[in-house]
């Protein structure tokens, strides 16, 4: 994994950069119905599956591994690690795990059983040792379907990754649909780039 550094003086996007970031800082959310149907029918379990696309789509496209390091600087990471959570019915909390991706999904998947057998049932936030920097968040919230959901972060506006929230998935006129609400920040990403990530999304879903 590298961290290439963003020139801003040569940078097509400084000025919207510098706009939503310093002088109105913005982040957004948008929530949108993801057809699951190809995964239900295929017996593959679910949460894996859409992980492995998310990640998929988020290593794709730059504005979605764009990021302040923890030295401050702006950069991209080559390639971002899905970072999600799992739930704890015994106490009513979550963990949270990472998987390294693969862009091979049955090795992917493989990888997340395998954390998920050695660490799912740890106690804590962090359940998995170690975490590298290159990570995204996802958090799954199965026992409800929602329309809208947003995230209300007090330092939101200096953290540029996206953040995924997926709830649980609903029939409808004979399909698999669930909801899925995307977190952004505008002064890297604009409706444009998180149209088009949704639609690659559903591409590598029915994949």
């Amino acid at each position: 994994m590298e961290f290439v550094k963003i020139d801003r003086a040569d940078w097509t996007r400084k000025e919207y950069f510098e706009h939503y970031f310093s002088s109105v800082p913005c982040t957004y959310s948008m929530t949108v119905s993801l057809d699951v149907t190809a995964v239900r029918q295929s017996g593959q379990k679910l949460y894996p599956v859409l992980l492995h696309s998310l990640t998929a789509v988020v290593n794709q496209h730059p504005e979605f591994r764009t990021a302040l390091n923890s030295r401050g600087e702006l950069g991209v990471y080559s390639e971002m690690i899905p970072s999600y959570t799992v739930f704890h019915p015994e106490t009513e909390t979550f963990s949270i795990l990472w998987t390294e991706y693969s862009e091979d999904r049955a090795a992917f998947c493989a990888g997340y059983e395998r954390d998920l057998l050695l660490y799912g049932k740890n106690p804590g936030m962090m359940a998995k040792p170690n975490p590298p920097e290159n990570l995204f968040n996802v958090s799954m919230i199965p026992w409800t379907s929602f329309e809208g959901f947003n995230l209300n972060l007090q330092k939101g506006y200096e953290y540029l990754l996206p953040i995924f929230t997926i709830g649980r998935y609903r029939e409808q006129e004979g399909r698999f649909v669930l909801p899925l609400a995307v977190q952004v920040h505008h002064a890297v990403c604009d409706g444009f780039h998180l149209s088009r990530f949704v639609q690659e999304l559903q591409q590598q879903i029915q994949g």
